[in-house]
């Protein structure tokens, strides 16, 4: 089939990434049409500013969205997901930290809303199309031999958003479409620039939430309460926690003047748990719900590379099966910060084997 037959809806946020992977596409003689979620209510949350993905000034993304699809002469628009991404994404985000663990907002998001939601309200508003496509740097690809779709890390790995990604199915990585998976920052950029488009020089949102997380916790169950050590000496109080995360030092042991970190969150009795570096280093964790990619399951113990958050250096460890969908992993060598809620994703060389939340 040529691709002029074809039909591609992009999501457009209004950046430079998606912007570009519209143009590609465009150049490639498909039939493009860029789509962008509307997701934050400006009235329910007025102090989100837009320097992050959730927030009130969204109308500018949106802006920049319609300057782009004009530039390049494709259709535009909008769909609200913005109750759907309440329920979805920030009553989760709320309730994890409540249940003192550290979510990851963005995984979710882009498994639930933005590869799940918005191609399958975009296709009930009447917008038929043939795929889905993104500005991420990742790659897809099909292995005729298991018969599996797989992701892949971007050729620029600085850039590589697979982590981001782990929790897509294979019916979604189907009939997506990642233009800048072997392309560089700079090389976007470069296009962006030459092709006139609107977002070339604009800054990316590195955030969840543009305003002060708190705002998200107002009228919820977060009170203050105490941080302790290991033996239960109580050390100071805390005023939330929702505001600590394994590893975090700031507020930790100013009034004993040790170096401590929190090394452990209890929110059954809303304490943070106090201890020094060396108490955040671990071997081994469980990963439960997991989604494989590669493997349709684990039905023996292998070697593989384990991420256990965005920023973390892949490590060597075993995994092993156990019950209910979960893994045990055991690193060779210790790792520091093994976060509760956050995602551990496994891999073999550049290809996902899938990822899942860390207990």
């Amino acid at each position: 089939m040529e691709n002029k037959n074809i039909t591609v809806v992009v999501g457009l946020s209004g950046g430079v990434d998606s912007s570009v992977a519209a143009f590609i596409l465009k150049e490639q003689g498909y039939n493009v049409i860029g789509v962008t979620m509307k997701v934050c209510d400006p009235v329910k949350y007025p102090e989100a500013k837009k320097s992050a993905c959730f927030g009130a000034g969204e109308e500018e993304d949106i802006e920049k969205a319609q300057q782009t699809a004009d530039l390049l002469g494709i259709p535009y628009h909008v769909i609200d997901l913005s109750s759907q991404y309440e329920s979805i994404v920030i009553d989760y985000f709320t309730a994890e930290y409540l249940g003192g663990k550290t979510p990851n907002p963005c995984i979710r998001c882009n498994a639930l809303v933005k590869f799940g939601l918005l191609p399958e309200m975009t296709r009930k508003s009447g917008i038929p199309f043939d795929f889905f496509a993104t500005g991420h740097y990742v790659r897809v690809a099909f292995d005729e031999k298991t018969k599996r779709y797989l992701l892949k890390k971007a050729v620029f790995t600085k850039k590589d958003q697979s982590y981001f990604l782990s929790l897509l199915t294979q019916d979604k990585l189907s009939n997506v479409i990642f233009p800048l998976g072997e392309l560089t920052k700079e090389e976007v950029r470069d296009i962006a620039r030459k092709a006139g488009l609107p977002s070339a020089e604009r800054e990316e949102s590195q955030d969840f939430y543009g305003g002060e997380i708190s705002d998200l916790f107002k009228g919820k169950d977060a009170s203050a309460g105490s941080i302790k050590t290991l033996d239960g000496k109580e050390i100071g109080k805390h005023t939330g926690i929702y505001n600590y995360t394994i590893g975090k030092r700031r507020g930790i042991g100013q009034t004993t003047g040790e170096k401590l970190y929190v090394v452990g969150i209890d929110s059954k009795t809303n304490t943070i748990i106090a201890g020094d570096e060396e108490q955040l280093y671990g071997n081994s964790l469980t990963v439960s719900n997991i989604n494989w990619i590669a493997i349709k399951d684990l039905t023996e113990k292998r070697e593989c590379k384990v991420r256990i958050r965005y920023r973390h250096d892949e490590a060597e460890a075993v995994i092993t099966p156990l019950e209910n969908n979960q893994v045990g992993v055991v690193f060779k060598e210790r790792q520091k910060s093994i976060t509760p809620g956050q995602y551990a994703v496994f891999y073999d060389g550049d290809v996902v084997l899938g990822g899942g939340v860390i207990e």
